[in-house]
């Protein structure tokens, strides 16, 4: 039987009288067995994904030159901005897709931008398309809170209580956000996949797409659809909350090829420990159904539950084999600071 995604419906979370356990019940079945689901019930305005929508078409629509203005090299450690078809690597490899990358908007005086934190700071916008700041800033706002929602349901689903999470990892998360335009695949022969075979960084992403289809995940040993469903998001465990978990919950391989012959767009969220945060195991009760070195299994052959340190180190490490250039930028402004 070929497996499927489960659909969880987060909205008894935010009902005094919800089946909370059903629903944590559902979430740890879905988190351990696939590692994906689809979130319904989740809040975010349509409004607001219907303008982010209209707003991104604007933005992938304006000429090269101009989209160029506000390329991820001026974004500076922040490291937020434009970036065109093949400057993103994945496992050495172009990726074919152009994207905006964005963040938490912090300003100059934020305890983390003075101390030259990487990848946090302000974000930059065109300035042809002035609404486009507005909504994304909207829907980051929305997409946090809807991300500290589900990481106390992920908590409940962990037999952990509800707030574990905001107290020792989210209170202060890193929040991550991009918008992703994936021409069609026959546009770029040399470049097959929009984006290839990885996982996700950190705790859990919450995915936008659109009617267009292409993402894959691989689950039970076999390369899965994920379609569109409307008014839900794709969410999926990251390597971090596998970390922690002990490899009960699973950071899956996915993968993007655009076959439909138009354009296709996605917006993922990263919700994410503080940069600072120590990655350690939890103590859950469900550990004890990880079978013998079950959690250092992985497609990429990382040993990824041997990895000790912060996330801001994890994340960096990683976000250099994406942008290698992003890494010699960073290393070059250490210099500078000696």
């Amino acid at each position: 039987m070929k497996p499927t995604v489960p659909i969880i419906d987060l909205s008894p979370l935010r009902d005094p009288a919800g089946e909370v356990q059903s629903l944590a019940a559902a979430l740890r079945a879905a988190c351990h067995e696939v590692g994906f689901f689809y979130l319904a019930g989740h809040g975010v305005s349509e409004e607001l994904q219907a303008r982010l929508v209209s707003l991104s078409q604007a933005f992938f629509a304006l000429p090269p030159e101009e989209k160029q203005q506000i390329h991820i090299s001026r974004g500076g450690r922040a490291w937020r901005g434009y970036f065109s078809v093949g400057e993103e690597l994945t496992s050495g490899k172009p990726d074919l897709k152009e994207g905006l990358y964005f963040g938490a908007e912090l300003p100059p005086t934020h305890p983390l931008v003075e101390a030259g934190t990487p990848m946090h700071g302000p974000n930059l916008f065109p300035a042809q398309l002035p609404a486009l700041r507005q909504t994304v800033l909207e829907y980051i706002q929305a997409l946090s809170q809807l991300g500290q929602q589900l990481m106390k349901a992920l908590a409940l689903s962990l037999g952990l209580e509800g707030d574990y999470f905001y107290r020792h990892f989210t209170r202060d998360p890193l929040t991550l956000f991009r918008i992703f335009h994936y021409p069609p695949a026959d546009s770029r022969p040399e470049v097959p996949w929009g984006v290839g075979e990885h996982t996700d960084y950190g705790l859990i992403t919450i995915l936008k797409q659109d009617e267009t289809g292409g993402l894959q995940i691989q689950s039970q040993g076999q390369w899965i659809e994920a379609p569109y469903i409307p008014n839900t998001f794709v969410c999926n465990i990251g390597d971090i909350l596998e970390r922690m978990t002990g490899g009960f919950y699973r950071s899956t391989p996915h993968r993007v090829r655009n076959t439909s012959g138009r354009s296709r767009l996605s917006f993922p969220f990263f919700f994410d420990p503080n940069f600072n945060a120590p990655v350690r195991a939890i103590d859950h009760p469900f550990a004890r159904q990880v079978a013998p070195g079950e959690p250092v299994r992985r497609w990429d052959g990382l040993r990824l539950h041997e990895f000790e340190g912060t996330y801001g180190t994890y994340i960096l490490g990683k976000v250099a084999q994406v942008f290698p250039e992003f890494l010699l930028f960073l290393q070059q402004q250490k210099a500078n600071d000696r």
